[in-house]
């Protein structure tokens, strides 16, 4: 068989390369034994896609207004899980719950930007790019960190994103994360046949990029056995539940036991886009994150990482405050996030609940810009030049 690499399977092999053998960088970087020691702190950010209701996440148990606007979809004051007299927790957040007991839950309410957009694309791409309302940005808020932090480093692995393609929040203007949903599907597609034969038979072509292309297959093919061995090297004794966010999170898990030198780790959870039946979405979803973080977390401890990992979550919007006529909330502005970690300076509630009194439009109102919460983190947690990274000066907060 010729193995002339035509134009055709140039393209060919050029969407294979990027979409299943993008991790040469990543692997080569273990094979040489870049890794970082005990200590290294790690952001785990999981995004709660379609705008998660946070009145009903976060509940004000206490107050009249939210169950006049609510008669039918708001948690019974009996039913929520307290977290002090004014709030409670979802019952289906029992490992929050417990998180919160345990001094290892911070909860921000009212986290929001001026002039709020309820556009799921244009909302999302303003929390994931850290921009203001009215600008567009085309890199993210990790990405640029990836530019600060990773200019000579060589290798995509300190920012990765678990899942099939990279969010707008990983993309700097040189320095991009990887995204991958299973590290040992690597092995098998990078030592298929084809590609074997194509690397031993390789000669000139028309096409520039074609050295690249083989230089590409020749590191993954070199690093896909190593990769193999070295997750073989933590394999968690967790029984992580069998859900996406549950096997994504487990990866997530058997990556920073295995000391690579990556600091942050992308997750999404969803759809929480609850316009029709909330209370049995809702209900399933937070199942679902409540019992991958509970062996997550147990994972960590178990492994003395907890200190050194911080998982942060965040939704685009909230929902409005009053239910609509199908049994959901329509779109709407500010709304709550968690920060779960053993690291923590400040714990449980960290400011003041969601204020019902002062409606906009019937929509909460923000009372902390959510660039506050990345500045924070960027500076206090990953050590970074925040201020380059956002592009402006935002208050540090005190939770770490």
């Amino acid at each position: 068989m010729t193995l002339h690499l035509n134009r055709r399977r140039f393209l060919q092999v050029g969407s294979l390369a990027s979409a299943s053998l993008m991790l040469p960088r990543f692997l080569k970087a273990m094979e040489q034994g870049n890794m970082v020691p005990p200590g290294n702190k790690v952001l785990v950010v999981v995004q709660l896609s379609g705008g998660n209701d946070g009145l009903n996440t976060v509940i004000p148990y206490r107050n009249d207004i939210y169950y006049k606007l609510r008669p039918q979809l708001g948690i019974k004051r009996e039913n929520a899980l307290a977290l002090n007299d004014e709030l409670g927790i979802h019952p289906s957040l029992d490992a929050f719950k417990s998180f919160y007991d345990d001094g290892a839950l911070g909860v921000l309410n009212s986290v929001g930007y001026p002039n709020p957009n309820r556009s799921h694309f244009r909302s999302m791409d303003i929390w994931q790019s850290a921009s203001d309302a009215e600008e567009h940005w085309s890199t993210g808020w990790l990405g640029r960190y990836l530019d600060v932090q990773c200019k000579d480093c060589g290798k995509p692995t300190q920012a990765l994103e678990i899942d099939d393609t990279l969010s707008l929040a990983m993309k700097g203007d040189d320095v991009k994360g990887l995204a991958l949903t299973d590290p040992n599907r690597l092995f098998g597609a990078s030592n298929a046949r084809y590609f074997r034969e194509l690397l031993e038979r390789q000669h000139a072509d028309e096409h520039q990029n074609v050295g690249y292309l083989y230089k590409t297959m020749a590191e993954t093919m070199s690093s896909a056995a190593y990769i193999q061995q070295q997750f073989k090297t933590y394999k968690s004794r967790e029984s992580y539940p069998n859900s996406e966010l549950g096997r994504n999170m487990k990866t997530i898990a058997e990556l920073i036991m295995t000391d690579i030198n990556t600091s942050v780790y992308y997750v999404s959870h969803g759809s929480f886009d609850t316009h029709v039946g909330q209370e049995g979405q809702q209900k399933r979803l937070f199942t679902q994150l409540n019992d991958a973080l509970k062996v997550f977390v147990s994972d960590l401890k178990k492994n003395h990482r907890f200190q050194d990992v911080l998982v942060m979550t965040f939704s685009e919007f909230g929902r409005r405050v009053g239910q609509n006529a199908s049994g959901g909330t329509d779109h709407g502005t500010a709304n709550n996030m968690f920060l779960i970690g053993g690291g923590l300076k400040e714990k449980g509630v960290l400011n003041e609940g969601p204020d019902l009194h002062h409606l906009q439009d019937g929509d909460l109102q923000y009372k902390v810009d959510f660039k506050s919460v990345y500045a924070t983190l960027l500076k206090k947690w990953l050590g970074a030049d925040d201020r380059m990274i956002l592009k402006k000066e935002y208050e540090h907060l005190t939770f770490i």
